[in-house]
């Protein structure tokens, strides 16, 4: 990492619509100045079904090497993060049951470029602690993905990424999600063209199908009531920064290619608002984080599926004009 907007990222996302708990975690690494060490930042989100949102500061407590599919590709491994007073927190033990998709990249203005990879249909059991308690053996399904690339908030422009796994067969240990889903959309400022975006598919683990952006179709409609939304991490309610763009409160996506189609139907339900700094100006720039009740229904290889289970979309945006 040498360019001061170089910066790496470790997104996991996890669900348990029978215990009411979902988890969102960034964990960040961007370009030291100088001789000091690179900075990190990291945050937990874990929203509790009653209670609503729990979040750390950007300081979460995290292991010097947190669990990745890409850097450590063992069955098997284990992921333990907290806010500095333990409040929220995750102690899980992670599975894997599916295979990465293929690597994607987004380059845009002035050489600046973002590349990720997802993998879908991890596994969690282990334990939840939020300010109402402490929740043992909670079993999750989720999301990992690894993010890398030289950008600054502005010129990035605004992104819309989110995943659904099909939670039923999550009493069924080491079972992948019989469907998964995760689409990307990427919106740079510029230049003219430098949008792109993808959904994929898996089935039982194995990834069936990988629609390109000009196989996509994306739509929003309405807007999430702002009371809805809560700003994180805690202290962000002290910082002067103005309003950003609203959440939409429905999200559909749609992709085909030849036979094969999948539509993935997404209402917004509650929202946390990242306030995150920008690097290069002082525009106001945040991510989303949503949850929301999320139909899936498509054709693959001539035999039509369909499922409905919860979704986590993360909206991110309001830096650009």
């Amino acid at each position: 990492m040498a360019h001061p907007l170089e910066r790496r990222w470790l997104h996991y996302a996890f669900s348990s619509e029978r215990a009411g708990l979902s988890m969102i975690a960034n964990l960040s690494t961007l370009t030291p100045e100088g001789d000091d060490e690179p900075q990190q930042m990291n945050i937990l989100l874990v929203y509790e079904r009653g209670s609503g949102w729990h979040s750390s500061q950007f300081n979460a407590a995290a292991p010097p090497q947190p669990w990745s599919a890409f850097r450590l590709p063992e069955p098997a491994g284990g992921l333990t993060l907290s806010g500095r007073a333990g409040v929220p927190g995750i102690d899980f033990t992670l599975t894997r049951t599916s295979r990465p998709c293929t690597s994607q990249c987004a380059p845009f203005a002035r050489g600046q470029h973002l590349r990720w990879q997802s993998e879908s249909g991890v596994l969690a059991e282990g334990a939840w602690t939020t300010a109402s308690g402490r929740a043992e053996a909670v079993r999750a399904v989720g999301y990992h993905e690894r993010v890398r690339g030289r950008w600054g908030w502005p010129e990035l422009g605004g992104w819309v990424f989110g995943f659904a796994n099909d939670q039923s067969a999550l009493d069924e240990p080491g079972r992948p999600p019989p469907y998964a889903v995760v689409f990307t959309l990427i919106q740079p400022v510029g230049p003219p063209g430098a949008a792109t975006g993808s959904l994929m598919l898996w089935r039982d683990g194995r990834l069936r199908r990988h629609f390109p952006r000009r196989r996509l179709s994306v739509a929003v409609q309405g807007t999430l009531d702002r009371d809805c939304v809560v700003p994180v991490p805690p202290l962000a309610r002290l910082l002067g920064v103005g309003p950003t763009a609203s959440v939409p409160a429905r999200l559909v996506v749609s992709a085909a290619s030849g036979a094969d189609r999948a539509v993935l139907d997404v209402t917004a339900r509650t929202a946390a608002r990242i306030v995150n700094p920008s690097e290069t100006s002082f525009a106001p720039f945040s991510v989303h984080e949503v949850i929301g009740d999320c139909t899936v229904e498509g054709t693959l290889g001539g035999e039509a599926f369909g499922f409905a289970t919860e979704a986590i979309v993360e909206f991110a945006g309001g830096a650009s004009a």
